[in-house]
């Protein structure tokens, strides 16, 4: 993202493009990070409507996987190392 975004995808941004292969982290996790706690949902909504974004690394409070793209994101982790089971991701 360049950097005509607002303070809030500029921060979400700058938290997301810190992520490691392999990392993961919770929607909540990334809106703290980014210095707007409980602003999950709407991190959720920035990786909806942006592209380029490892959006794969972002899991609920839970561990669970995006609603509809669990396969897809369940591959991707696994090729970063990351295990998932049942949906969900699991430490280990």
């Amino acid at each position: 993202m360049a950097s005509d975004g607002t303070p809030f995808e500029l921060a979400v941004a700058e938290v997301l493009g810190a992520l490691r292969q392999g990392e993961v982290v919770s929607y909540g996790e990334v809106a703290a990070e980014a210095g707007y706690p409980g602003a999950h949902r709407a991190v959720g909504r920035f990786l909806r409507d942006s592209e380029g974004w490892p959006w794969w690394r972002v899991v609920t409070s839970t561990g669970r996987l995006v609603p509809g793209l669990e396969s897809e994101q369940a591959r991707i982790l696994a090729v970063e190392g990351v295990r998932v089971v049942d949906g969900r991701v699991v430490a280990g």
